[in-house]
């Protein structure tokens, strides 16, 4: 009706005036018993209905046909039905309308949903939920949280050692970025930068009492502190977000090296005027394992795995492999033994050399502590190995030369250790 009367205002249509020619007699139900409608009649004859057209023959004027109705000449060409109007040809509307509205409807009621949905304790916690990190403790301390992913987990279903170091080594990069100390290098300062320096790992210490599973979220707190005169040590905490277990621990030393001579730098002073502001004054979380690897080569080895050569995506963009892959190659020479029925407990590695593209690695093992003289596996308690990764011939390093050596300790699968002695 609205529509009528809208139309109607703009396209007013005329009322028939008396005496038009259309006549309307009694009705029965609405319905007219006689019309007579510009010419047409129609009276009923016995019971029926008997329709008489008072239409003559179309003439010819000037070659054009012609009729009169009533007087007035129209041409042939003129439809026979209603006239068209602005409304009729308007498309239909009301589908799309409805349609609209059904899915504003619905939109409202999914908001109304979220909006009084009663909120768990957990959801109200003080959590990372995007995955950012922030900055905590005073400007100190950088905290991340990370979700376990299904594509980070292996066989046993809990998170791999790579995804875990994976974990430590982003937050280490966020944290300088946070702190507005990125430079153009990968986790340089400004500073470094103008001086074409980056900074290299030389010991990484980590001690593993549980790993997450599929879905578990971690949260890492990182932090950095003075080592010696020219070094720095980061340290790190993963823990459970949900219960704060103490998940990991890892310590970590840094030194700077020069991106065109390739070799280790004094800390400058206008470096260290940058991060001195965000040390710590606090003890590791790891202590320093100071016991001294024997020397490791193919005559001392149990086992060996030769011709590791890195994928163009195991290079970070200072050109070298990243340090986590040298986890992953350390482990190819492990005792198939140890790896299936025993889970890493605690790694300690020490960088001596870069691996670069063109590097050709070879990975020697051998059993410290629960194997006997010939390499196999006598305490299944607690089992100790030493680690050394070598270039060999037709390499971009010196044939023999160590590039990572280091030690891991493993315990039985399915043997949770206890957090008792572990500081926060």
């Amino acid at each position: 009706m609205v529509a009528t009367a809208a139309t109607a205002s703009l396209f007013p249509v005329s009322s028939p005036q008396p005496n038009s020619g259309g006549k309307t007699g009694g009705s029965i139900k609405g319905v007219p018993s006689s019309v007579d409608v510009r010419g047409i009649k129609s009276k009923s004859v016995n019971g029926g209905v008997q329709v008489k057209a008072n239409a003559q023959a179309p003439a010819e004027v000037n070659g054009t046909r012609v009729r009169s109705v009533n007087g007035v000449k129209t041409d042939d060409s003129f439809a026979s039905h209603a006239p068209r109007t602005f409304i009729n040809q308007l498309p239909d509307w009301s589908m799309l309308l409805a349609a609209i509205t059904t899915i504003f409807l619905a939109a409202e009621k999914q908001w109304m949903m979220l909006e009084w949905k009663t909120k768990r304790p957990d959801m109200l916690a003080d959590l990372d939920p995007f995955g950012l990190g922030r900055i905590v403790q005073d400007g100190l301390v950088f905290r991340q949280n990370f979700s376990i992913r299904s594509y980070e987990i292996g066989a046993d279903r809990t998170a791999s050692i790579e995804t875990l170091m994976n974990h430590l080594q982003e937050t280490a990069l966020n944290h300088v970025k946070c702190a507005g100390l990125l430079g153009e290098g990968f986790g340089s300062t400004p500073e470094m930068s103008k001086k074409n320096l980056f900074w290299v790992v030389t010991k990484m210490q980590v001690m593993i009492d549980r790993y997450p599973t599929w879905g578990d979220v971690v949260q890492v707190d990182t932090w950095v502190a003075p080592s010696g005169k020219h070094g720095m040590r980061r340290d790190w905490l993963l823990r459970d977000s949900k219960t704060g277990e103490i998940l990991t621990r890892a310590s970590s030393n840094w030194v700077m090296m020069n991106k065109e001579t390739r070799r280790l730098s004094k800390m400058p002073d206008e470096v260290r005027d940058e991060i001195e502001h965000y040390f710590v004054d606090a003890p590791p979380v790891v202590d320093d394992d100071g016991r001294k690897l024997p020397k490791l080569d193919e005559t001392t080895a149990d086992y060996a795995r030769n011709g590791l050569t890195p994928r163009w995506s195991d290079l970070d963009v200072n050109q070298h492999v990243n340090n986590v892959k040298y986890i992953g190659w350390i482990l190819e020479s492990a005792p198939q033994e140890v790896v299936e029925k025993h889970e890493l407990a605690s790694l300690t590695l020490e960088y001596r050399r870069e691996c670069r593209k063109d590097s050709v690695v070879k990975s020697l093992t051998s059993i410290l502590g629960g194997g006997d003289a010939n390499g196999g596996i006598t305490d299944s308690d607690h089992v100790d190995c030493q680690h050394v990764l070598l270039f060999e011939a037709d390499s971009d390093g010196a044939p023999g030369g160590e590039i990572v050596k280091g030690r891991t300790g493993w315990r039985p699968k399915n043997q949770i250790g206890s957090t008792d002695h572990f500081s926060t």
